[in-house]
């Protein structure tokens, strides 16, 4: 059986929006035992990460470092259309994820303990977001 949902996520600009909750409903709401749930955000300058869901510290860390790496405003970059933050939006995105590959064990997501899944925005305004979640397993 394979399903298919799209979730929709207003961000309130740079940061991370934990988005486990949503994915573990569709999974649920699949009704399959065992089988993979593949997450994707249709878009380039947001990504996706599974990491720690405990301390926010890992998350301001994780923020301190790519902005020390990518920097809002490098004079390196020639697209700057959208202000700059828009070239190191896209940068971002391409050094973490577009989508996760998550294995479904008795129903429902197979994360840690202290995993959850995030939806890391690399833009400084609001967006909306749109991750495809497909869902396949018996």
């Amino acid at each position: 059986m394979i399903k298919q949902e799209e979730i929709n996520i207003s961000t309130r600009g740079r940061g991370t929006y934990d988005l486990s909750r949503q994915v573990q409903q569709a999974v649920r709401a699949a009704g399959i035992s065992t089988g993979i749930c593949h997450v994707f955000i249709r878009h380039t300058s947001a990504s996706l990460m599974i990491t720690e869901n405990a301390d926010p510290a890992v998350m301001r860390d994780l923020e301190a470092f790519m902005s020390r790496q990518v920097p809002d405003g490098d004079p390196m970059f020639t697209h700057t259309a959208e202000g700059p933050d828009d070239m190191p939006s896209h940068v971002r995105s391409v050094l973490t994820q577009t989508d996760l590959q998550v294995p479904v064990s008795n129903g429902q997501c197979a994360l840690g303990t202290w995993q959850g899944i995030f939806l890391w925005e690399h833009r400084c305004a609001p967006h909306q977001r749109k991750v495809i979640l497909t869902i396949s397993g018996e």
